[in-house]
């Protein structure tokens, strides 16, 4: 077993990092301990399973098995937990306004948790449209651990999520069997064609503007504004995105701010305008007040 170190940054919660990970959902790409989580990693085009842990000032990444490259996996976890940022621009915001002021306190440290695969970033919220999240992760764990690589450890099974070729050569009864509508199986096929055909990628929207990436996104079928946001949020840590059209994000600002349920957009525009090149990081602290965290496992 391989141990490298990351150093963390100040303001980083490796708990809260941990807790906000698990919230009682069932993700099949990742496993929460007391302490750690351990994840699969596609690393050179092979698997690599890590145990992450705190270790003082450091992120101690425990390679368990198979490839070990500490540049890209190093690269991959600081990009996970966002490591590079400075968190104390978007906190000196945060405590002018008296309704979010706690967050500096009560959420200190937390990162916006990224999904550093864009194929990824894209799938989930097209499985998430619509439905709850109980139901939008079992799907999830359905195609998962139908197309995805598999490694075991410990006797627990550990999942890569499908490569985009693999999605692209399905056929649409294939998703339909797993409960997916006739739309969403459409829509990520459609999705993983771009990608296996090279006519979409990360590298291609890291070149280009946000708007211009919003508007290349949501040319593609299945794509709408709250998905092309969210993967560029999540993904491309874009952190001008805002996910309009988000139940959560109104549920939150109607108990925090009092907005009513569906928000007109000049007036979430004015509100964010409070928080201009952070508007993610608020979006992410405004979903993290709707869970209410068991003081037992904090």
């Amino acid at each position: 077993m391989n141990s490298l170190l990351l150093p963390v940054p100040p303001q980083f919660s490796f708990q809260e990092c941990l807790w906000f990970l698990d919230r009682n959902y069932d993700d099949c790409l990742h496993e929460v301990r007391e302490n750690s989580v351990l994840k699969l990693l596609s690393v050179n085009e092979k698997p690599s399973l890590v145990e992450i842990k705190r270790l003082d000032e450091y992120l101690q990444i425990e390679v368990i098995l198979g490839e070990i490259d500490e540049e890209k996996i190093c690269h991959f976890v600081s990009e996970w937990f966002d490591l590079e940022r400075d968190l104390i621009p978007f906190y000196q915001l945060l405590a002018f306004d008296e309704d979010l002021k706690y967050m500096v306190s009560d959420y200190h440290g937390l990162r916006l948790l990224g999904i550093p695969d864009l194929f990824e970033a894209l799938c989930w919220s097209i499985i998430g449209q619509q439905i709850n999240l109980s139901f939008a992760y079992k799907l999830k764990r359905r195609l998962t651990e139908t197309y995805g690589e598999k490694q075991t450890y410990q006797n627990t099974d550990f999942y890569l999520f499908p490569k985009a070729e693999i999605i692209a050569s399905l056929a649409v009864e294939e998703l339909k069997n797993m409960q997916f509508s006739t739309r969403k199986a459409e829509y990520l096929i459609e999705i993983a064609r771009h990608f296996s055909e090279g006519l979409l990628s990360k590298t291609m929207l890291e070149s280009l503007s946000t708007d211009e990436a919003i508007k290349k996104l949501v040319a593609i079928r299945g794509i709408g504004e709250w998905t092309a946001n969210y993967a560029l949020m999540k993904s491309l840590k874009r952190l001008e995105c805002v996910t309009y059209g988000d139940v959560g994000l109104y549920n939150a600002l109607n108990s925090l701010k009092n907005f009513p349920k569906k928000p007109l957009r000049k007036d979430l525009d004015t509100f964010f305008e409070a928080f201009k090149d952070w508007e993610a990081y608020t979006v992410f602290y405004l979903w993290r007040s709707l869970a209410v965290k068991n003081k037992a496992i904090q």
